[in-house]
Order: C-alpha cells, then structure tokens, then sequence
C-alpha cells in the first residue's frame, strides 16, 4: 500500500472506517462483538494503519471496541476522529458544535480511546442536513485550535464542507484532511479534490461504496468481472487511482470482507476500464 501524509503522520491510502462496528443505525452494540474485535485485529494484520472513527458512534461503542482490541496502539496507528454531533436516547443525531460541547466531544474521545493526544479530529458540519450546507466555520474552528493548542488534538480536518467552508477553515488553521462524500456515482468534488491535491491536503470519501444502498452499475459490474475482480473491489480502485491524494476508509464487520476490501489496494484498472468507469453519472 503506497501512502500519503496526513500533516507530519503518514498512513497508508487503504485505511478503515469503524462505523460499522456498532449495532442497527449506528447505535448500541455490534451484533457480534467478537467478530467486530476481530475485524480490528485483523486490519492491523493486513497492514492498514488509519483508522477513522467517532465517540457518538454507538455512542461510544467503536472507540471503546478499538481500545479493547489495539490498545496499546503500534507506533504507526493514526486513529481519526471526529466531533459535531451527539445521540439521542431515541438513536437520533444532535447537533454539538458550541465551543463547550466541541471540548467535551474530545475528552470523550481520549478517555473512550485511552489517548492523551488525538491524532486528527474532523471537525462535522451540519448535522440537521444530508448534504454540505454553507456556513460560516470561524468559530468550531477557533475552538478546536484553542484545543490543538493545548496539546489535546495533532491536526485537524473537515468532514461534509463545501469548498467555501475549507477555504475558510484554512485561513484559521492548517487542515490536514477534508472528508465528503464521493464515489463513482457521486462525484460533485471533482474540483475540490484535485484543488487539495496540489496542496497535500487528503481528501477521504465517506461513503466510498455507496453508503446505506450500494454501488450498482451494469457498467461497473461488467468491469468488475473483465478484470476478475468484485464490483466493490473496482469500485474502490477507481478511487484510488483518481488522485493520490484520496485516502479511503471503507467499512465492514466481517473480516472476510475487510480482506476483500484491502486488496482493492492491489488492483490496477487499466485506462479502458477506467474510461468506461468515468462514464457512469449520477442521478443525485
């Protein structure tokens, strides 16, 4: 796995993201914790060394499964945050974006993951919306590098922004990372990624496979099989041959699919099935 660097930590473009670990909806405990805290194992095994997660995922459940299974964590580990959002009782998802509740979130998160320092905090936005919102980002920033300044956050970075939004944050503190929404079929930051590219900054699609409802494509299955590959495999390689500095984090609770997943970071499409991929459009 070839790598990039997130500020000064370099992980490896293939990494994974944790949200599936929990149970129905994001909430409560995985179905099988064993499974889930060999998924974990697993990972580290297969040499993906960034891990992105959340403390209101579950809430609490995945940092509290990735200490269990890591921790004490490999030097190289970079386990990514964020923060923005707290649950419900009802399972629903709140808002949390006051300077207050931005430096509870992180306590949260070192307690749950028995950290001193967090390694990379994305700050969420807009949480009452599917999609990026523009909004003005000068004061979740300010506090997060007040807290970066204390010594209790590494780096910080954006998850759901619009362009606007990063242009903003930038000039407050140095992003690291950017983390939106992107896949075959939803490609609306074609500009915004390879604008970061220039700048080193990583652009980390959430949803690399469709999200709730799954890639499917008539086109991506027909190259999936010329290539002896799964659709989701080929789905993920077209990622990362987009642009280098795209870093993924597709998630899973089962170690077989975890293996399928890492070893999209083997597959090479060449340009004709890359061609043929770029002509899939979104409906969205």
């Amino acid at each position: 796995m070839n790598t990039f660097q997130l500020g000064d930590l370099a992980v490896n473009r293939m990494g994974y993201g944790a949200m599936q670990l929990t149970g129905p909806h994001v909430f409560g405990p995985p179905r099988n914790r064993e499974e889930a805290l060999a998924v974990l194992r697993e990972l580290v095994a297969l040499g993906i060394n960034h891990i992105d997660t959340s403390d209101f995922y579950g809430p609490h459940v995945t940092n509290q499964l990735i200490r269990e299974a890591l921790h004490p964590y490999a030097d190289d580990l970079v386990i990514v945050t964020k923060i923005g959002a707290s649950r419900g009782a009802d399972a629903s998802w709140l808002p949390a974006q006051s300077p207050k509740a931005l430096e509870a979130a992180v306590h949260d998160n070192l307690r749950n993951l028995g950290l001193e320092r967090l390694d990379v905090v994305n700050m969420r936005l807009m949480f009452d919306v599917m999609g990026p919102a523009e909004g003005d980002v000068e004061a979740p920033i300010s506090a997060l590098a007040e807290l970066q300044h204390r010594g209790l956050i590494r780096h910080i970075g954006l998850s759901n922004a619009t362009a606007r939004q990063v242009k903003q944050a930038r000039s407050i503190a140095r992003i690291v990372c950017v983390q939106n929404q992107y896949n075959l079929v939803h490609r609306h930051d074609d500009a915004l990624i390879d604008e970061l590219a220039k700048d080193g900054i990583a652009y980390v699609p959430f949803f690399p496979l469709g999200g709730f409802s799954p890639l499917q494509s008539t086109i991506l299955s027909d190259v999936a099989a010329q290539l002896g590959a799964t659709p989701l495999q080929t789905a993920l390689a077209w990622l990362l041959q987009r642009s280098q500095n795209i870093l993924l984090i597709p998630g899973t609770s089962s170690v077989a699919h975890l293996r399928q997943n890492a070893a999209a970071a083997d597959l090479i499409l060449p340009p004709e099935a890359i061609r043929k991929l770029n002509c899939i459009v979104t409906s969205a």
